[in-house]
């Protein structure tokens, strides 16, 4: 990295710190028996989600469902996400391990997806397709060889390796599927910077994972690979781009589920890198920022937000899926409720995700919570209630769930010695303090218990300051907003038929 980037970054981090280091913080509480119930269930439908949304030969996951269990309506009915598998490895995991599942079908089921991401699935240079065929494997929507979508199928690879570390084939084909991805292949001729995946027939994507997003993990599993590792100064090469909300700032570019993708699986709690950032504040800082964004549009969106109600980010909506946030380039708020915005964030902020949560299924009840748990989205002020749920939302929510209530993703993750290398290699500090238990959250500064406090400029979306980057292309569009643009699906009609 240049030097006067260098410099500019950390300045700009060491200010990014002190923000962090002057917020109260509280102790780590604990789980209320009602609140471990209602938490209990949510991971339960969703494991079978996992279970049943599969193909028990190929262990592809369907990238959507119906909340009622069985194929989605429209294109996407035999369409899997390869981040969605990636999730449903986990998922298995967790199932097996609350017995939920019994553990020689998991064993199988885990054995038998290795098995075909090994042997039979179409891959180039160890990257998988971002969509397939749930039966087939084939490719689907034309889509590319994605890497961050990859990566989270390995993070999945990974933990179910180390969870059935006993099973010597499921060890071997876990490393076989994770030392085939050629990581320096994928930077494109660029020295730092992944790209963002391969066409067949067209090259490498034009786009660059260049800015914070849901990269992370991306860049930790390329720099710590053992066969085709990447620099650990690529850490240190993308944008950390500064935004504030209120009293919360934080390092952003994205949707909130940037700020949960790859914690759940990396565990980031009380360390730092060498630009002094603490990830895992950091979206603790940008969830109670999207939940203060929501609380201060309750007065035009009251059906929707409030009193306990929260939660905007990528999801489907009554045009489709479309990318909500709490900055200016998302779409505008139209009142879509996504539970997997606190759903994904409880191991940042059980105490507003958890009643968030309640909140929901106790106001909207069956309308909203099925079979595998929260239906994707909901919008009260347009009447309207999804009838689908998607792979990666409700995969986000169940591992996040998880580390609040155990930390097993978390502790199976990390046991593999890989990204802990990696984060050696780019100079994180050891923990702070202990990582176990619940995570200590920052004291908010908003209660939705007390009176509603006067939005000032209700639909300000938060204000950003980019830090300086590397010389190369201009800012790439955000991965969420191709993935949009991408995915135009109708949206499914409100159980009632309103539009």
């Amino acid at each position: 990295m240049r030097a006067s980037a260098q410099r500019s970054l950390t300045f700009a981090a060491c200010l990014f710190t002190a923000a962090l280091s002057a917020a109260p913080s509280a102790p780590a509480r604990s789980i209320a028996p009602q609140d471990r119930t209602l938490l209990e269930d949510l991971e339960r439908r969703a494991v079978l989600y996992f279970w049943n949304e599969s193909d028990p030969s190929t262990g592809l996951v369907l990238d959507r469902a119906s909340a009622e269990g069985g194929r989605a309506k429209g294109p996407s009915r035999d369409v899997a996400s390869i981040a969605a598998t990636g999730f449903g490895l986990t998922a298995i995991c967790i199932g097996a391990e609350h017995h939920w599942i019994p553990r020689d079908q998991a064993q199988t089921r885990v054995r038998n997806t290795l098995q075909f991401l090994a042997s039979k699935a179409a891959q180039e240079h160890g990257w998988f397709f971002h969509w397939m065929d749930v039966s087939t494997g084939e490719r689907k929507w034309d889509s590319e060889m994605s890497s961050v979508d990859t990566s989270f199928l390995l993070a999945g690879v990974v933990t179910a390796a180390q969870y059935f570390s006993d099973d010597s084939d499921i060890t071997r084909l876990a490393r076989q599927i994770y030392d085939r991805v050629d990581f320096a292949w994928m930077l494109d001729g660029d020295s730092l910077l992944l790209s963002h995946g391969w066409v067949q027939g067209k090259g490498f994507l034009k786009y660059k994972w260049e800015a914070y997003s849901e990269l992370p993990l991306l860049y930790l599993l390329a720099i710590g690979s053992s066969t085709h590792p990447i620099s650990p100064d690529s850490w240190y090469a993308w944008q950390r781009p500064l935004y504030s909300y209120g009293p919360y700032h934080f390092i952003s570019g994205g949707p909130l589920f940037t700020h949960q993708y790859s914690q759940a699986w990396v565990d980031f709690r009380n360390r730092r890198d060498r630009g002094f950032v603490d990830f895992f504040q950091n979206s603790v800082n940008a969830t109670r920022a999207n939940d203060l964004y929501c609380l201060n549009l309750a007065n035009l969106f009251p059906l929707s937000f409030g009193p306990d109600i929260w939660g905007i980010t990528a999801s489907d909506s009554t045009k489709g899926y479309k990318v909500y946030g709490e900055i200016k380039q998302f779409e505008a708020v139209d009142g879509t409720v996504a539970p997997c915005a606190a759903g994904g964030s409880l191991m940042f902020t059980p105490d507003i995700s958890i009643p968030a949560l309640r909140a929901m299924r106790d106001h909207f009840e069956d309308r909203v919570y099925r079979k595998y748990g929260f239906v994707d989205a909901f919008n009260p002020t347009l009447k309207w209630f999804d009838s689908d749920v998607v792979g990666i939302d409700v995969g986000i929510t169940l591992l996040s769930a998880e580390n609040l209530l155990t930390g097993n993703v978390w502790r199976w993750f990390m046991a593999n010695q890989t990204v802990p290398h990696a984060m050696d290699l780019v100079g994180f500090s050891e923990p702070l303090g202990p990582a176990t238990g619940l995570p200590k959250t920052t004291k908010p500064q908003h209660r939705r218990s007390h009176s509603t406090p006067q939005p000032a400029r209700a639909s300000a979306p938060a204000k950003g300051t980019p830090s300086p980057a590397p010389a190369g292309p201009g800012e790439s569009v955000p991965a969420s907003a191709r993935r949009a643009a991408r995915y135009p699906l109708p949206a499914a009609p409100s159980p009632d038929g309103a539009p």
